[in-house]
C-alpha cells in the first residue's frame, strides 16, 4: 500500500501480517501442556500481541523518531517469539506442523515489519537532510547582506 493511501496503522501490511501472527500464537499455544499455560504459554501470548500492538503505536505517534522505535520493539518481540518457538520445538512441546507454521509466519512477519523500518529511516533521514539544507539556506540567506 502506498504511503498516501495509508489512513490509519490498519492500512499497514506490517499490521495485518503480525495480527495474524498473535491469532497463530493463540491457537498454536492451546497446544502446550497444561503446565505451561502460566509459563511459555502467557509469554507467547504477549510477545505475539507485542508485535502488532507496537506497530499500531509507532505508526499513531506520527512520522518522528517513535515510530522507528516502536518497529525495533515489535522486532524484539518477534527475536522473543522465535525464541520461545525453539524452545517448544526443542522441548517437544507442540507438533511439528504447528512449530513449522509458527516459524514459518514468524518469518515473513519479520521481513514485514523489517521493510517498514527500513522505509521509515529512509524517510526520517530525508527529513533530516532536508531540514538541515533549509536551516543552512536560511543562514545563508539571513547572511548575505552582512557578507557584502
Amino acid at each position: 500500500m502506498r504511503n498516501s493511501e495509508i489512513q490509519s496503522y490498519r492500512d499497514l501490511d506490517a499490521w495485518r501480517v503480525s495480527m495474524d501472527l498473535s491469532v497463530l500464537v493463540y491457537r498454536a499455544v492451546k497446544g502446550l501442556p497444561d503446565t505451561e499455560r502460566f509459563e511459555l504459554s502467557a509469554q507467547m501470548r504477549r510477545a505475539g500481541v507485542s508485535v502488532p500492538s507496537n506497530v499500531a503505536e509507532g505508526q499513531a505517534c506520527g512520522e518522528d523518531g517513535r515510530y522507528i522505535h516502536h518497529l525495533r520493539i515489535a522486532l524484539g518481540s518477534l527475536g522473543e517469539l522465535s525464541t520461545q518457538t525453539e524452545i517448544a520445538r526443542r522441548l517437544a512441546m507442540l507438533p511439528t506442523a504447528v512449530l513449522a507454521d509458527l516459524e514459518q509466519t514468524i518469518a515473513r512477519t519479520g521481513q514485514v515489519v523489517h521493510g517498514l523500518l527500513r522505509s521509515r529511516r529512509r524517510k526520517r533521514r530525508l527529513q533530516v537532510i532536508g531540514t538541515a539544507l533549509i536551516t543552512t539556506l536560511a543562514v545563508l540567506w539571513m547572511g548575505a547582506p552582512l557578507l557584502g
